[in-house]
Parts: structure tokens; C-alpha cells; sequence
């Protein structure tokens, strides 16, 4: 595990960035934190390194937005509005987690442990943001490959 402390949202996306530029076919991105902490901040930052055309902003309404135009296609999904495995699972992301591309997954915390099962060399990455302050994110992480 890594921690980096971010001193503001660009710092945030410039971690992001790393993690987009470092990503290939078939990651999967998992960020927790609470409302405000940053995460749709680090998307932005992940979408950047993919080289992902379009404005980032959070699915918390659509559950996934889709972004192409980069070296591989971003999955952005946003699990805040689903509450229950059943509904989890109701709503189809198994999908997004063996992506053709890259799934970035915020509350991720929601889905059941057994559904972060990765097969044939798939990778996951566990990303975690806390709110110290204002300005201030402790961001802990898995290493990058």
C-alpha cells in the first residue's frame, strides 16, 4: 500500500493521471471515500492518461458513463444510489468488471467482497480518499503493477 497526500484537486488528478497512463485492457479501478472527497476529481485525472476525450463528471444518476477517444475506453461508474448486492447486481455491472478497457468503480465499498473475483490477469486496485481538511486528501493505494 502507498499513501499520497493531496494538497488540492489538481494534485488529485494528477494522481489519477498516473494511474490512467499506467492502466491497461481489463483493469478495474475501485474508489471509496466520502461525498466531497475527491473521487470523480481522480477520474478526471484517470481519463486524462487514457487520452479520453469528453468532461468527466460523476454517474450517480446514469450509474456509467462511457468515455472513448484514448488509447483504451474509461467505464466510469458511480454505485451511490445502489444500496443492496440484489440491487447491485440487478443492475448489470458485471460487465464493467472485466471491462474492454478500464473500470473506474466509485462506493465501491458497495459490492460484495466475492465480486472482486479478477480472472486471467486482470487487475484490480483498491483506491481509498480521506478528507483531512479543506484542501487536504490522504489517498492510500495499492501499488501500480
Amino acid at each position: 500500500m502507498a499513501t499520497f497526500i493531496s494538497h488540492s484537486p489538481s494534485e488529485t488528478e494528477s494522481l489519477g493521471e498516473k494511474f490512467g497512463r499506467a492502466a491497461a485492457r481489463g483493469w478495474v479501478i475501485a474508489l471509496s471515500g466520502d461525498l466531497g472527497a475527491g473521487k470523480t476529481q481522480f477520474v478526471r485525472g484517470v481519463a486524462r492518461g487514457l487520452g479520453c476525450a469528453g468532461r468527466v463528471h460523476s454517474p450517480t444518476f446514469t450509474l456509467v458513463n462511457e468515455y472513448g477517444g484514448g488509447r483504451l475506453k474509461l467505464f466510469h461508474l458511480d454505485l451511490y444510489r445502489l444500496e443492496t448486492p440484489a440491487q447491485i447486481l440487478s443492475a448489470g455491472i458485471d460487465e464493467f468488471l472485466s471491462p474492454e478497457g478500464v473500470s473506474v468503480i466509485e462506493w465501491a465499498e458497495r459490492l460484495e467482497d466475492g465480486r472482486w473475483k479478477m480472472e486471467d490477469g486482470k487487475t484490480f486496485v483498491r483506491v481509498e480518499i480521506e478528507v483531512v481538511s479543506a484542501t487536504e486528501r490522504k489517498i492510500i493505494y495499492e501499488q501500480l503493477p
